[in-house]
């Protein structure tokens, strides 16, 4: 060990921060340790960890072993720290393993699971929101037995194996001296007490599956993939914990007419060619019903006219959003020759001399084509 470089056994540079090495520390600790790993050279390599983290974790050593390849100068190899019976700091690898190493209390009040609904609305449900009632299968506390899992007028009795604790400690000898390790009970499975007359009604478990209905009041202005939380809708909590928050989140579908950008909304408006050029007054429809719009003589297409508070209303309550209607000339495509002619004489007062008119006719096409290779 003495050969070897203590930042390359952690796997961390030269000018790692204290953080660094105590996470790459922990993360080789918990590798290595004997009680997690029994292949051969497991224990071996976590020694070398924990004599490279004794010194690289402490200024005064890491300042030695940079100056002088030591973390003791006067020493000659080693850490200077104690030989293999001393397993020194074994608390803070304990903890690391055991969440502090402080007992927790099987029997102390533990919240129940949250759940998710997915709820599929359409634009205008979204938009004006809705009350509507869903149900939601879920874990609910045993009437009969209140939740204890015990028949009526029996009790569960604490875990004469655990004690109450839930866990056990079991001893095991290490070339590092004895180590304790705690494990979940065997006989009551962490719970603290056991159940010999078990609840006709839910076999012992507590719970019992049902299907809720439940009331939701769906806000004005949700959006797509936006959730509503309902507290202690989530299924029961142990021990008189309180239960778990239901999560609805929103499916809005997608509308034919109207696309939504926030809280406006956009739409197309087709004009004939007539209404673009001489202008007219329309009727474009709204979520809340149709409204008159102007259209000034000579409209170009894609031109955009805003209607104020026409949009979604904002789902906090600040305000209301706007439709925006953006213009569509529509080509006509099916013109009699008198139309034509009308469009002849118009283009040519409009100073266009020549108009090289198309047909969609394939004979048409096929005698521009031998024309132009002539």
């Amino acid at each position: 060990m003495s050969n070897k470089d203590l930042y390359e056994v952690l796997g961390v540079s030269q000018d790692a921060s204290d953080e660094e090495i105590k996470k790459a520390y922990k993360k080789l600790a918990r590798k290595y340790h004997p009680d997690v790993n029994s292949e051969d050279g497991a224990e071996e390599k976590f020694k070398e960890v924990k004599d490279a983290y004794d010194t690289l974790s402490d200024s005064q050593k890491r300042a030695n072993y940079d100056r002088f390849g030591t973390a003791d100068p006067g020493a000659q190899g080693g850490f200077g720290g104690g030989g293999a019976g001393d397993f020194g700091g074994f608390g803070d690898i304990f903890d690391m393993f055991f969440g502090g190493g402080g007992r927790r209390d099987p029997n102390a009040p533990r919240q129940g699971a949250d759940l998710q609904y997915t709820m599929d609305l359409t634009f205008k449900e979204a938009a004006f929101g809705k009350e509507t009632e869903i149900e939601i299968p879920r874990e609910e506390n045993c009437g009969t037995c209140g939740g204890d899992g015990a028949k009526p007028g029996t009790s569960p009795e604490t875990c004469t194996r655990c004690g109450g604790s839930g866990q056990l400690n079991v001893e095991q000898n290490t070339p590092f001296g004895r180590v304790v390790n705690r494990r979940v009970c065997d006989s009551c499975q962490g719970a603290g007490q056991t159940v010999k007359d078990k609840c006709s009604n839910c076999h012992g478990r507590g719970k019992v599956s049902r299907t809720q209905k439940l009331s939701v009041k769906v806000p004005a202005g949700v959006d797509h993939g936006q959730k509503l939380r309902m507290p202690q809708e989530g299924e029961a909590g142990a021990n008189g914990g309180p239960s778990g928050d239901l999560f609805i989140i929103f499916n809005v579908q997608p509308h034919e007419f109207f696309e939504r950008d926030g809280d406006d909304i956009h739409c197309e408006l087709p004009l004939t060619f007539a209404q673009a050029a001489l202008g007219d007054e329309v009727e474009v429809p709204t979520l809340n019903g149709k409204v008159k719009l102007t259209i000034p003589a000579g409209t170009q297409t894609g031109k955009s006219f805003r209607l104020r508070d026409k949009g979604i209303p904002n789902v906090h309550g600040r305000g209301q959003g706007d439709q925006f209607v953006q213009v569509r000339v529509v080509t006509p495509t099916n013109l009699d020759e008198e139309q034509k002619q009308m469009l002849r004489d118009l283009a040519e007062k409009g100073g266009e001399d020549e108009v090289d008119e198309q047909s969609n006719s394939i004979f048409a096409k096929m005698k521009r084509a031998f024309k132009g290779n002539s």
